[in-house]
């Protein structure tokens, strides 16, 4: 018998990189609010999924204000966002049963394909817990701050580019494997879920990920998203 799917949509953030006074995943994309595209594109793939969405306590009624407003009647758990994404995630995961599968997924990343989402879940044949990565392809430097918000470089030598991926969501987990990580204390080299779960030393399999499954962060970001929405 298949494992239950729940589908963690974390939106804890209050986007201050976008430099808008409402949070990014509540800004426009294609006539709806960024967080509820993003959820549709999960429930397209994977209709029996149950939805967990995490937020900033004091945003809670203007998400179901726009979900009313823009009929957006998807049963869904709403829980409360943490200090950090951390605190968030494992706030969402006191709420997901073992036994199951949970897909962590980042609220702003809108523009994953439904195929890639069906794609990364078959990985998880095997009772594997499924990371998405894609190789990073500029050149990178090791740079120190410098005066009057310049950047000069340090005497730590260049990264090399090859062997190195940037990670994407969804992140993919069995549920008891990933609430057991959980319980390790806070570390700020936790910036995502597979970084608590090798923490634990929890297994994880590498797979490719989607080049434009891109976290809108910045006003830039946001302007390519719309771009490629549209198209």
């Amino acid at each position: 018998m298949r494992k239950n799917i729940y589908g963690v949509f974390v939106a804890g953030g209050s986007g201050t990189r976008m430099g808008t006074e409402r949070p990014k995943q509540f800004l426009d994309l294609g006539g709806r609010p960024i967080l509820q595209q993003t959820i549709l594109k999960f429930l397209y793939a994977l209709p029996e999924m149950r939805v967990v969405v995490v937020l900033p306590a004091d945003h809670m009624a203007d998400w179901k204000k726009m979900c009313a407003d823009l009929h957006f009647d998807v049963p869904q758990l709403l829980v409360e966002g943490g200090i950090t994404r951390f605190h968030s995630v494992r706030n969402a995961l006191e709420k997901i049963p073992d036994g199951a599968v949970v897909m962590i997924h980042d609220g702003v990343r809108p523009l994953i394909h439904e195929q890639t989402i069906l794609r990364l879940l078959d990985e998880c044949a095997g009772e594997r817990n499924v990371i998405p990565v894609c190789p990073v392809t500029d050149t990178l430097k090791s740079l120190k701050p410098g005066p009057g918000g310049t950047l000069s470089e340090s005497s730590d030598p260049a990264p090399r580019r090859a062997g190195l991926y940037g990670a994407q969501t969804p992140q993919i987990f069995l549920s008891e494997q990933l609430k057991a990580a959980y319980t390790l204390g806070y570390d700020e080299s936790f910036t995502d879920d597979a970084s608590v779960a090798r923490a634990k030393e929890i297994p994880l399999t590498y797979v490719p990920g989607e080049r434009y499954n891109i976290k809108i962060t910045t006003p830039e970001d946001l302007e390519v998203a719309r771009l490629l929405f549209s198209a």
